[in-house]
């Protein structure tokens, strides 16, 4: 019997860390118009780099969150393998040379997921538990526990 107090307590501590336990596995994804097909990072780092204008015949419009947002910098981090100065500096060069401009920037996830209802070919980022129900994932981040090489 002289268990059961820490089965007990065993126990609660699970359930009260059960939901944040979810939430540090959740993710960056991105979601698109719907029926677009699914992504590879390799193909959504493309695309965020203006190397991909178009998938399947339609032009792709991404869409970017503002510098300072933490989910922009995961995005980065889990989907570009660059930091905010690397990115800026690149987009730099490529819009110098003519090549482009970088994705407009939007200001919330509200406003992600109305860019990709309203816009074929649109994608954009969110995090993963903020999808609504209906809306598009088409590819998902590294996970935090993996680590690419």
């Amino acid at each position: 019997m002289p268990h059961k107090p820490h089965l007990l307590l065993t126990a609660l501590l699970c359930a009260a860390l059960g939901p944040l336990a979810s939430v540090a596995q959740a993710g960056v994804v991105v979601v698109g118009h719907p029926g677009m097909r699914k992504l590879d990072v390799a193909t959504v780092e493309r695309i965020y780099s203006g190397k991909v204008v178009e998938l399947d015949g339609q032009p792709v419009v991404p869409v970017n969150l503002p510098p300072q947002s933490p989910l922009r910098q995961r995005f980065l981090k889990d989907f570009m393998q660059r930091d905010e100065q690397n990115y800026l500096a690149y987009w730099t060069v490529r819009r110098y040379v003519g090549k482009g401009a970088p994705p407009k920037e939007v200001g919330s996830a509200t406003e992600v997921v109305m860019h990709v209802l309203h816009n074929p070919g649109a994608i954009g980022y969110m995090e993963e538990s903020d999808v609504p129900p209906g809306v598009n994932v088409v590819a998902r981040g590294a996970k935090p526990a993996g680590g690419a090489p």
